[in-house]
């Protein structure tokens, strides 16, 4: 296999797999990052429970954090695809370096901004006066890695988007054993708890962001970063197209802060244990999204390279061929979901209250994942082809629905009828998003085609 793929002119089906593939287990990989964290923090022993629901408090902020990455990876990347498939490889970049050094400043502002305002977010995100301190600390080492995390993160993007998908996905691979190795050892061995997991990711992050930037400052990468050519037009382009997959992560937010809420207030006493469970289903549902958003993300180079190019068919392939990847993956999970889920609980927690209650909320909150598969599908595909504004809108429909019901249901019903938000609001942004994008897709095509 070669180590690049050639966007313009390998077979649909191929470039989708090289592509889809090793951007999949990536997401996948990364996703370990945290479920490796909560893994091991559940079971220390006598706090396990307890400093589980604090490191669940965290999540929110954590991807909120982590989605600045996502917003100048994303909008950057989609932006040299489509100046490479135009071949105007200078200005593809003058864009990897423009997209540099917003990261830095990102990290650095974000690195202040939290740690002055952490302990207001916490008890904002649904910290109890019991949980406070293990969320304290974890947030704290981890903010001060936030300049590794965005880096490793945000930069990746723009080796996939070459065709170099399998050195980007090694950047996350190394990353990821190196926590799961540190993780261990600062846990069970230094006894160092929820402080020891926080110190295993940033040093984790800090070594797959060295291997990320060494790869973009050499001559292997068709493009290099340079300290050079800085313009405000292009960094508001970065912006304007990375917006939508920003909004998308940085809602998750909004709504984990919704449910986490709602379930400490209507939960009464059993609200740290529905918190932790919860923690535990979130950490289960971002096995079968990040790995989508891995297939989707990862083949959105395919698609704004050949929009860059001007060639419709290739375009109309590529978004067939994901939908249909995207769609075996989610039917598999979906069957996991019924018949396996006990094994992947037990990994977080003994206690048999809290495996009952996981096992149904991961049941229950996997049940549309099937048709998930074109909101994922056909929202990425419109950003990666600039279509920024629809795929924000529906991007942000799906969240409504889901912070609306969240907010809703327990009103009527119990505490964890909360649960049932997820799966309602995914099945009826599916079908809103299918529609329009059957309605503006080939006027964008044409639209393209006449410039």
């Amino acid at each position: 296999m070669k180590q690049q793929n050639d966007l313009g002119k390998d077979p649909i089906p191929t470039l989708v797999i090289k592509l889809a593939i090793p951007t999949m287990i990536a997401q996948f990989v990364n996703v370990l990052y945290a479920i490796v964290d909560r893994m091991y923090i559940g079971n220390i022993p006598k706090i396990g429970d307890t400093a589980l629901a604090g490191v669940g408090v965290c999540s929110p902020i954590i991807t909120l954090l982590t989605s600045f990455g996502t917003l100048i990876g994303i909008g950057g990347s989609v932006l040299v695809s489509m100046r490479l498939g135009e071949k105007r490889i200078k200005q593809a970049q003058q864009i990897l370096s423009n997209c540099f050094f917003m990261l830095i400043i990102l990290s650095i502002s974000l690195t202040v901004l939290f740690l002055l305002s952490k302990e207001k977010l916490l008890y904002w995100f649904g910290a109890s006066s019991i949980t406070f301190p293990y969320a304290n600390t974890f947030l704290t080492i981890y903010t001060f890695g936030t300049f590794f995390a965005l880096m490793a993160l945000g930069m990746n993007y723009f080796i996939i988007c070459q065709g170099y998908s399998t050195i980007g996905m090694c950047s996350v691979l190394i990353g990821a054993i190196l926590n799961i190795l540190l993780d261990s050892i600062f846990i069970f061995i230094f006894h160092m708890e929820v402080a020891g997991a926080a110190l295993a990711t940033v040093i984790s992050q800090f070594v797959s962001c060295v291997f990320v930037l060494s790869f973009l400052f050499s001559k292997k990468s068709q493009i290099q970063i340079s300290f050079s050519g800085y313009s405000l037009s292009i960094m508001k382009q970065v912006l304007s197209i990375g917006f939508s997959p920003f909004m998308i992560l940085a809602t998750d937010n909004v709504l984990i802060i919704a449910l986490n809420t709602i379930l400490q207030k209507y939960g009464n006493t059993e609200g740290d244990m529905l918190i932790a469970s919860a923690t535990i289903v979130q950490s289960y549902m971002t096995l079968i999204t990040a790995p989508m958003l891995g297939i989707t993300s990862g083949t959105q180079p395919l698609l704004s390279y050949n929009y860059g190019a001007k060639n419709e068919y290739r375009v109309q392939k590529g978004i067939q061929t994901i939908l249909i990847v995207c769609l075996l993956f989610t039917s598999i999970m979906f069957l996991a979901s019924r018949f396996l889920p006990s094994y992947f609980v037990r990994l977080f927690t003994n206690d048999p209250n809290y495996i009952q209650l996981s096992i149904w909320g991961i049941k229950v909150f996997t049940l549309s994942i099937i048709p998930l598969s074109l909101q994922y599908t056909f929202v990425d595909s419109l950003t990666a082809l600039s279509a920024t504004k629809v795929s924000l809108f529906l991007s942000l429909t799906r969240k409504s629905l889901f912070l609306l019901l969240t907010i809703l249901l327990p009103l009527y019903f119990t505490a964890r009828s909360a649960f049932y938000a997820e799966p309602l609001s995914d099945f009826i942004a599916s079908i809103l998003s299918t529609t329009i994008f059957l309605l503006v897709f080939k006027k964008h095509m044409k639209k393209r085609m006449s410039t």
